[in-house]
């Protein structure tokens, strides 16, 4: 017979138990889906690794999807290998052009997107440097939740106050910045070492953002800002053990974004092919 941990007191039982003999959690084991998603979402995957290979994956693909025009050096030295914008449109970039052909699942998959080597180096190291931190303090899929989100929050914001188009994950990043600020604050800690470390880094990330061409600070902002709010109400790893209800909405968000790189390609894989 299956085991798990219960989700709601970490005691062992049967994934077929319809209610915890422990503490009386409904249906602990979901039907068996209980023991996946444990899997998916414990020490056995560590998600910030595996957004970093997949950010790197798709930057090696959108080159190899036009590889003449990556390796042009169109825009001077930093321009080469650079995606094109045609590949970039093909596997999801956002932007107003994107969202009037009703594309509204590019706000998830750009974030997984880059525009050159520079972009993805400084992006995945800053994801490593926060993701691991966030991570470890909210829990795998409350992370997860809160890197979609923010990501998704920037771009929107971007989209309807720019409507240029964009990819990357520092909208993300800065969402990561703005809830890890407010919910040391909340917890009593906004005045220890690592908090004002956030802040430092929020401010010198915010003005690189206004001093460097091309960057996108509507994105920013908007991750940002829906970051901090997040942040005041998440709940950290020794507060409360992750539910299934975070973990649904944590899988329910990678779907979308999984299902939204096939829809991108498929309407517009014939443009791509026919562009030439």
């Amino acid at each position: 017979m299956a085991a798990m941990l219960c989700p709601n007191c970490r005691k062992l039982i049967s994934v077929d138990e319809p209610r915890c003999p422990y503490c009386g959690a409904l249906r602990p084991g979901l039907w068996g889906l209980g023991p996946v998603l444990q899997r998916f979402f414990g020490h056995q995957l560590q998600l910030v690794p595996t957004i970093s290979v997949a950010c790197v994956v798709l930057y090696v693909l959108s080159l190899l999807l036009d590889v003449r025009s990556a390796f042009s050096a169109a825009g001077g030295p930093l321009g080469i290998l650079s995606p094109s914008s045609r590949a970039l449109f093909l596997l999801g970039m956002t932007g107003r052009v994107a969202m009037r052909f009703g594309n509204w699942w590019t706000i998830l998959t750009a974030i997984y997107l880059h525009g050159s080597l520079l972009h993805i180096f400084f992006n995945v190291m800053w994801i490593r440097q926060l993701g691991s931190f966030a991570e470890e303090e909210l829990g795998p899929a409350r992370f997860f939740i809160l890197f979609s989100i923010t990501g998704a929050a920037g771009f929107l914001l971007s989209n309807v106050l720019s409507g240029a188009p964009s990819i990357g994950a520092s909208g993300s990043i800065f969402g990561l910045l703005g809830a890890m600020i407010s919910f040391r604050r909340r917890r009593g800690g906004g005045g220890d070492v690592m908090t004002q470390q956030f802040l430092t880094w929020a401010v010198v990330l915010f003005g690189m953002g206004f001093l460097m061409h091309g960057v996108n600070n509507w994105a920013h902002l908007g991750g940002f800002a829906s970051g901090y709010v997040m942040g005041l109400r998440l709940r950290g790893q020794n507060e409360r053990q992750e539910g299934r209800g975070a973990q649904f909405v944590a899988l329910g968000l990678l779907g979308l974004t999984l299902l939204g790189f096939v829809l991108s390609i498929l309407r517009l894989l014939p443009i791509f092919l026919g562009g030439e």
